[in-house]
């Protein structure tokens, strides 16, 4: 069996998803963090993990992690934190993020189901260079440490590490992770029926009339209303 884990900030305004501000303000882009957030632990749930755990960072977890072990994040860089997740279990382990809301139950299922002598690791790679997801079969710290964390390169190097590691790795699809209002506007495409995707479809922006980025929220906020 395996333990899954969502690593998550604390979804107020001016700490997450800053880079959708402008054309959001910055309580708007904390409000599509948590409905992207929302929508990961809904998913995240209904898998038959061992334990199901919020890496988190911040006072007051979600409502929606009510349920959950909440695990508070270590000090240091992205990848000392990520690193400390997986030297705190001795399982089989799945680590997901919180900007990918349009993952799905059937996509992450074989995680939990197809675990073999063959296959010792997993990675789902973002189409910004990153991961979105990493599973271990025999979880440690020590294959991410060192790894720069939030470079178009990310990917590679945790996969190059793995592999020196020796271990067999599957991939997982190559998903959109949330970083810009392009990013968002191409998830909740993918995606219309999630929170995240609704949540956006109502947002009015604080913005200047006129910028391109303004005039692709209100567009897609209209084929919402009218959908």
């Amino acid at each position: 069996m395996t333990a899954i884990v969502v690593i998550a900030k604390e979804c107020l305004p001016g700490k997450v998803k800053t880079r959708l501000h402008p054309p959001l303000s910055l309580e708007q882009a904390a409000e599509l963090a948590a409905a992207s957030l929302a929508d990961t632990l809904a998913v995240a749930g209904s898998l038959p993990a061992t334990h199901h755990i919020l890496a988190f960072d911040g006072v007051t977890p979600p409502p929606e992690a009510s349920a959950w072990e909440i695990l508070p994040q270590s000090a240091g860089g992205l990848d000392e934190r990520l690193a400390a997740i997986f030297d705190h279990l001795d399982e089989p382990t799945l680590l997901l993020g919180m900007d990918t809301p349009q993952v799905t139950h059937e996509l992450l299922m074989p995680v939990f189901t197809d675990w073999t002598t063959e296959t010792e690791a997993w990675i789902g790679p973002a189409d910004d260079g990153g991961f979105w997801a990493l599973a271990l079969n025999n979880p440690t710290g020590a294959l991410l440490r060192g790894i720069p964390m939030s470079r178009s390169d990310t990917g590679a190097h945790q996969l190059r590490r793995l592999n020196e590691a020796g271990l067999s790795v599957r991939l997982l699809p190559a998903l959109t992770d949330i970083d810009t209002i392009s990013d968002a506007r191409i998830v909740a495409s993918a995606a219309p029926h999630t929170r995240f995707a609704r949540t956006f479809a109502g947002l009015r922006t604080s913005a200047q009339p006129g910028a391109a980025e303004l005039r692709a929220v209100d567009l897609l906020s209209r084929s919402g209303a009218r959908s």
